[in-house]
């Protein structure tokens, strides 16, 4: 019984929080890598990106709202989300048309796209805080649990409950839905394939007759999607913060570059190691030995290797060690020095 009370506590608050939370950072990085495959530059913008989509899905979540709109037991920012991709895909291409296309067009180093997009996240972030202000909200509705503690157990008669977030659950299978329709569109279409082609080779892929224009039209639009997919499935989760997302940049980059920067399927992986490197490092694993070890040799500490406020760290250490060691990633995406 002890046993199953541990395992429960592992996956109460390791599995399943590092399950949903690397689903999340799997949308930041995938974001990032898909801009970095076409465009050949690491943008800064892609966490007020993410910050921006939760912005426009909390903003229409609470027009829907004053409407009486809903879609209970499921949170209304389902209904919102399309319409947050829609406006902060439109944004994100006038943006490119406005700013990017210009230092394409002059063949500019990327290095200085770097700098560009750092300035446009600033914007950005600016507009996010004029905007919805600087405090947390929280935008959740409908039922908030699938399972909860107390009903796990009443059912098994363990001492350990656990629980299922409907915003865990919904971060998890929406990871797996738009994750296969990414890998279907990109090996499966004829648009994929071009895309494809034009990140392997972009000289070769013009003589093809691949549209540049189009390719780089579409992959914003793919990797805007996946970044409000993603910001606002992390603020329905942890609520809306503003200056979080800037920081969530951190581990998508890390997860990103830990994969293969530029290789889609990296990025996945990348994302969840990060994730579950995070939880497993920062949490508190006092618990779980109570349960398995003799009472004489149960630990008196919280056998915690560092604190949760220095999670991040973990990213730092990852994306150091990466580019020294190996800076294609896992897969061998493109070297990033």
């Amino acid at each position: 019984m002890d046993f199953l009370n541990a395992i429960t506590a592992l996956l109460n608050y390791v599995v399943i929080p590092a399950a949903s939370y690397g689903s999340q950072l799997a949308f930041g990085a995938l974001g990032v890598t898909i801009i970095y495959g076409i465009l050949r530059f690491s943008n800064f913008a892609g966490g007020e990106t993410m910050a921006w989509g939760a912005m426009f899905t909390l903003l229409f979540t609470g027009l829907f709202q004053s409407l009486g709109i809903s879609i209970k037991p499921l949170p209304t920012a389902i209904l919102a989300l399309p319409l947050s991709i829609i406006v902060t895909v439109s944004l994100m291409l006038i943006t490119d048309r406005a700013v990017y296309r210009f230092y394409r067009k002059k063949k500019i180093d990327t290095s200085i796209l770097v700098i560009v997009s750092f300035g446009i996240a600033m914007i950005m972030n600016g507009i996010t805080r004029i905007a919805v202000g600087p405090s947390s909200r929280n935008f959740f509705d409908g039922e908030r649990f699938i399972i909860k503690a107390r009903n796990f157990k009443n059912a098994t008669g363990l001492a350990e409950g656990l629980s299922l977030k409907v915003s865990q659950g919904l971060t998890i299978i929406s990871a797996i839905i738009f994750v296969s329709l990414l890998f279907w569109f990109l090996y499966k279409t004829k648009t994929g394939k071009s895309m494809r082609a034009y990140s392997d080779n972009e000289d070769l892929a013009l003589l093809s007759g691949i549209n540049p224009e189009k390719v780089v039209s579409i992959a914003w639009i793919i990797a805007t999607s996946l970044l409000v997919i993603g910001g606002t499935l992390y603020g329905l989760d942890k609520g809306f913060k503003p200056y979080v997302y800037y920081m969530l940049l951190l581990p998508s980059f890390a997860a990103a570059i830990l994969g293969g920067l530029g290789n889609p399927l990296g990025a996945i992986a990348g994302g969840f190691v990060i994730a579950f490197s995070e939880i497993t490092i920062t949490y508190a694993f006092k618990k779980v030995f109570v349960y398995l070890l003799p009472e004489n040799l149960e630990p008196t500490g919280l056998v915690q290797l560092i604190s949760t406020d220095y999670k991040f760290v973990v990213s730092y250490s990852i994306l150091i060690l990466v580019l020294l060691f190996r800076p294609t990633g896992i897969f061998k995406g493109k070297s990033v020095v």
